[in-house]
């Protein structure tokens, strides 16, 4: 890893003094400021990994942390990312004055914030299919999922899309010919309207023991917004006991279900407490 930063530094005429974060994933404690050391880099240049927050996501690891640093750097400023596996990468980017342009966004550290912490190792083990659990005749339903249709409604499934009348401004979900409003009633007037990033409140709840779930209760209700549009969905990142109607919550995009059989994984929107 020293050689390819050295040698990426050297080809793109950029002294080590000039870097102003150095990102590297790496499992082993200090290792990453060690090699920083040896490529001349300031090692107190080298960016938390996330190991204590995070773990370790893989091959995108390197670019999650590169998104962290990008969430404080400042115009000017010279950023190493560097990953190895089967070999090693190694990339220079300059943080250019468009970075005061973004809009206000949550990242990487608002994620973090509001992540709810699992410290059962048990489930960890379960969740990860690292042991074998006895779910039940409950779990034996065939989980297929229709591919021609997931293609169709690309849009409502995967981006919450849903549509808002022209006519009398009435959102709902999903999109139809006619719109829901009784006082409306309008043909072929719907937009499509995004419900990913909007807020919404529970109208109605179960926590349910009978159907199977990894971490039982399932929990689940009709969701609404304001502007128009309901619902239902299954509500994650809760204990028993923390959902009530009026609940404020926001969606996230989340695994569904798993397909075993074809080895697919379904994902949808899930409502998150706020």
């Amino acid at each position: 890893m020293p050689a390819v930063v050295k040698s990426l530094l050297e080809k793109t005429g950029t002294a080590a003094s000039d870097v102003a974060h150095f990102i590297l994933p790496c499992p082993f404690a200090k290792l990453d400021q060690a090699i920083a050391k040896q490529c001349g880099i300031d090692p107190a240049k080298t960016r938390d990994n996330l190991s204590a927050t995070v773990g370790d996501s893989g091959s995108a690891h390197a670019l999650l942390m590169l998104v962290h640093v990008l969430e404080s750097a400042k115009p000017g400023e010279k950023i190493v990312v560097a990953q190895f596996g089967q070999g090693c990468d190694a990339l220079l980017f300059e943080v250019t004055p468009a970075i005061a342009d973004l809009p206000k966004r949550g990242g990487v550290s608002g994620a973090l914030a509001r992540r709810k912490e699992e410290t059962n190792y048990l489930k960890y083990l379960a969740y990860n299919g690292l042991i074998e659990m006895e779910k039940g005749m409950r779990a034996e339903v065939d989980k297929r999922t229709a591919l021609s249709v997931l293609y169709r409604k690309n849009d409502m499934l995967l981006g919450l899309v849903g549509g808002k009348c022209r006519q009398c401004g009435t959102a709902q979900f999903p999109k139809s010919r006619v719109c829901v409003n009784p006082n409306c009633k309008a043909v072929d007037s719907q937009d499509d309207y995004g419900f990913s990033e909007r807020q919404g409140t529970v109208l109605s709840w179960s926590a349910d023991f009978l159907t199977y779930s990894m971490d039982p209760p399932n929990h689940y209700g009709m969701i609404t917004f304001a502007e128009g549009g309901r619902f239902m969905a299954d509500i994650t990142d809760v204990e028993q006991g923390q959902v009530d109607t009026g609940t404020q919550v926001r969606m996230s995009f989340r695994v569904k279900d798993r397909d075993d059989k074809r080895g697919f994984v379904r994902y949808f929107w899930k409502a998150v407490p706020i």
